[in-house]
């Protein structure tokens, strides 16, 4: 099966950043880790299916939906498809996705995937509580058997988080650089087009320390917490609010949203846009 890499899609960031400070806040809505609940995705396998928390969406439903994925230890699922295509993040413990005769590829924490409609393949887990950030947009997601598969033309992508091509302020015109040294915030980009209006995915990654603003003028935008333990203040709100990872936010239109990295740890963010945000340091 075909891999590709992250490489050929970093010369995508030659945007413009965003300069303009927003003016009002729009359709904020945030769902912290604590307020996440569970159901089976497979409720015939009682204790031992995977269980889905909704962020946003319904995954069982024909729309756009993020959710969180949690396993138990040494879970491997039977060769399978899905009648739709999904991307994933690994939040905690680690996970193997690919072909039913491929050796295992433990991804870990940070690492990014994406799973075609109709490609035959077995999800295992391992580690403390694995979970995963899911991605779909359209659905229903199913679980389908593997003599149904078939092809739409497109490969799976796995990148282990040691091979994320991260961009800091001298590469990405969507991180600022300060007026010293810089911030030490940098971004990846992950899938689609970084042109007005269009879905994409990156990530951004928050040093230790870290204190500055998500700007947008995107019609949505959307944040979950990967790693690390961060803050964001809703732009137009005043309460603060603590991101464990597994924690979601979300805005519409213009906003300007700040943020922080509170733990001893880089802090990641998986961002997905419909067009472009800035990253500015305090």
């Amino acid at each position: 099966m075909e891999r590709k890499t992250l490489s050929s899609l970093v010369l995508a960031f030659a945007a413009a950043a965003l300069s303009s400070m927003p003016a009002a806040s729009q359709s904020n809505e945030i769902v912290t880790r604590a307020d996440v609940e569970f159901i089976a995705l497979n409720p015939l396998r009682g204790d031992l299916s995977p269980k889905s928390g909704k962020l946003w969406g319904d995954i069982r439903e024909d729309v756009s939906a993020g959710s969180l994925v949690t396993f138990l230890d040494g879970f491997q699922s039977p060769p399978h498809i899905h009648n739709i295509t999904y991307r994933a993040v690994v939040i905690s413990g680690e996970i193997h996705n690919d072909d039913p005769d491929a050796a295992k590829f433990w991804m870990e924490p940070g690492s990014f995937w994406t799973q075609p409609a109709g490609e035959v393949h077995i999800t295992a887990a391992q580690g403390e509580s694995p979970t995963i950030f899911l991605e779909i947009l359209s659905g229903p997601y199913l679980v389908q058997p593997a003599e149904e598969e078939f092809d739409i033309g497109e490969r799976p992508i796995n990148i282990e988080a040691r091979n994320i091509v991260w961009l800091d302020a001298a590469d990405a015109a969507w991180v600022s650089q300060s007026d010293d040294a810089g911030s030490g915030a940098e971004m990846a980009f992950l899938w689609g087009k970084v042109q007005d209006d269009e879905k994409n995915g990156t990530f951004i990654k928050l040093p230790s320390g870290y204190n500055g603003e998500i700007r947008s003028d995107a019609p949505l935008l959307r944040a979950v917490t990967i790693q690390g333990k961060s803050t964001v203040q809703m732009f137009g709100e005043a309460e603060v609010h603590s991101l464990d990872p597994g924690s979601y936010f979300s805005s519409k239109g213009e906003a300007a949203h700040k943020v922080t990295c509170e733990s001893g740890e880089d802090c990641i963010l998986y961002m997905h846009t419909e067009g472009k945000y800035q990253l500015v340091s305090s």
